[in-house]
């Protein structure tokens, strides 16, 4: 059996691991999480959480880490919801939450909104509940459900915003080990193309949007010009794309009537 070479712990990541996991104790113990670092596993993992957008997301069940191409775009949603509702209310929905760092960042930001969660695996769902708890989030305003998209929901049940971040991977490509060897596949790949989630969601999100509501939908940037078309054909009145915080185009965000 043939063993993967070590990867070089570097300094950043030995200041962040120190900081971010033991307070920076000088004391600590590392050698544990440096062989763990070594191995390829991320560093988001070995310290147990990650920032996003001033909350603490933590990672015991170990779903897609949070990037910070979904944080900038979500901060670009904060301020069109800000723009849209102001002080009012409106109903949330993180489709495909994994951590759940989309919908508690709104929870967060937004006190008259109502949070729903919508996950797949039930030991994440268990971790969004724990990530609203920890961050000190009001509770009564977000429930988590646990089943595929939609399926988790009454029928009648509509949203004023839906945002997700689907699994959109090509499964035919090659990606990083330190990706493929510990994050959720489920959390990446998404058929031949990459679009079979997307092409579900496009088709079953108009009919659980409420009048002028929106989907906001990170895509890849290979195929996000066909995420636009399957949102326009199935019934946006709009579909636009944005970039990520490196001007890669990542965000298709879908208007309904």
């Amino acid at each position: 059996m043939s063993i993967a070479p070590e990867v070089p712990v570097s300094t950043q990541e030995k200041t962040l691991l120190l900081r971010d996991k033991y307070n920076d104790n000088p004391e600590a113990d590392l050698s544990e999480d440096l062989a763990r670092l070594a191995a390829g596993e991320p560093l988001a993992y070995v310290i147990g959480w990650i920032p996003f957008l001033g909350l603490r997301i933590s990672l015991d069940s170990r779903p897609l880490i949070p990037r910070p191409e979904t944080e900038s775009w979500t901060e670009d949603l904060h301020t069109r919801l800000t723009e849209k509702f102001g002080n009012k209310p409106f109903t949330f929905l993180d489709l495909c939450a994994g951590s759940g760092a989309i919908g508690l960042s709104v929870l967060a930001r937004f006190p008259a909104a109502r949070v729903r969660f919508s996950e797949l695996e039930p030991e994440h769902a268990a971790l969004i509940r724990r990530n609203i708890e920890k961050n000190g989030l009001d509770v009564s305003r977000a429930t988590v459900h646990i089943g595929d998209l939609f399926d988790t929901f009454p029928k009648d049940q509509r949203f004023d915003v839906i945002a997700t971040n689907p699994p959109y991977v090509p499964e035919t490509r090659a990606l990083d080990a330190s990706v493929t060897d510990f994050e959720p596949k489920v959390a990446l790949y998404a058929g031949n193309d990459g679009l079979d989630l997307i092409r579900r969601i496009a088709a079953e999100a108009p009919e659980r949007l409420e009048n002028e509501g929106e989907l906001w939908m990170e895509c890849d940037i290979d195929n996000i010009e066909e995420a636009r078309e399957l949102l326009l054909t199935h019934g946006a009145k709009e579909a636009t794309i944005r970039n990520d915080v490196y001007g890669r185009p990542r965000v298709c965000v879908g208007y309904y009537s």
